[in-house]
């Protein structure tokens, strides 16, 4: 082989080298990315998603968080619908930890069904604290993750389905107020005064808090939210059709 022939070659395997160097690490980044996307601690997943992306992620996870405090405090107010301390427990997994749900009938069901047989004359289910929180759970993750993906952007979540969960949630607000059974006791006893006289607003604040975080999830999308009339006939909306 020439001089000149083995020069060439060995420039031309080094740059071959080089680039297959460059490949792996294109590779190693795209991998570093993903984790980072899955919400690895990391300044590079940081400055990859984008700001409102983040905000709909944040406002996800408060929401989960007070739905929580919100169903073990109305089982505290109704311990009636599920007496069995250890049975209540397990439900709450079911519905925000990722158990295995008691009632696995309830699994497929969309949340604006369950949500209105919370508040039926006659449930199939007895326990309507459990049948209002996995709606009201259901109906959050319908919203915001309806295919269970990573958020990215925020076109990802419908200002429509926005604007139906602000509805819906509005509705079970109203309901908790005013429903009662055959004997006229309200459904869900939420802020009447205890056996001391002190009434506890927590509900409220709550409910409050998520309504506001949709609220700025409806603006972020270009939207303002609605404003609603509510009677006995009004039904919940479905989120997913």
């Amino acid at each position: 082989m020439k001089y000149k022939d083995f020069m060439a070659s060995r420039k031309s395997g080094g740059l071959k080298s080089l680039f297959g160097f460059a490949c792996l690490g294109f590779i190693l980044l795209l991998a570093g990315c993903s984790k980072n996307f899955l919400g690895t601690n990391g300044s590079l997943g940081e400055a990859v998603i984008p700001t409102d992306a983040k905000l709909l992620t944040y406002h996800l996870e408060e929401h989960y968080k007070e739905l929580e405090k919100f169903s073990r405090r109305l089982y505290a107010k109704n311990p009636k619908y599920e007496p069995d301390l250890k049975a209540r427990e397990e439900k709450i997994k079911g519905v925000f930890k990722a158990g295995k749900l008691p009632l696995p009938r309830y699994r497929k069901l969309p949340s604006h069904e369950i949500l209105t047989e919370a508040f039926a004359k006659e449930p199939q289910c007895s326990d309507r604290v459990f049948l209002l929180c996995l709606g009201l759970m259901k109906s959050i993750r319908e919203t915001y993750q309806p295919k269970d993906e990573v958020l990215l952007s925020s076109l990802q979540v419908s200002l429509d389905n926005l604007e139906k969960l602000y509805s819906n949630i509005c509705q079970v607000n109203w309901r908790l107020k005013v429903y009662k059974d055959e004997e006229g006791h309200l459904l869900f006893c939420t802020n009447e005064a205890g056996d001391d006289g002190y009434i506890n607003m927590g509900y409220e604040v709550i409910m409050t808090r998520i309504l506001t975080r949709i609220t700025d999830d409806i603006y972020l999308r270009g939207g303002s939210p609605p404003k609603f009339f509510f009677n006995m006939s009004t039904m919940f909306l479905a989120i997913l059709l």
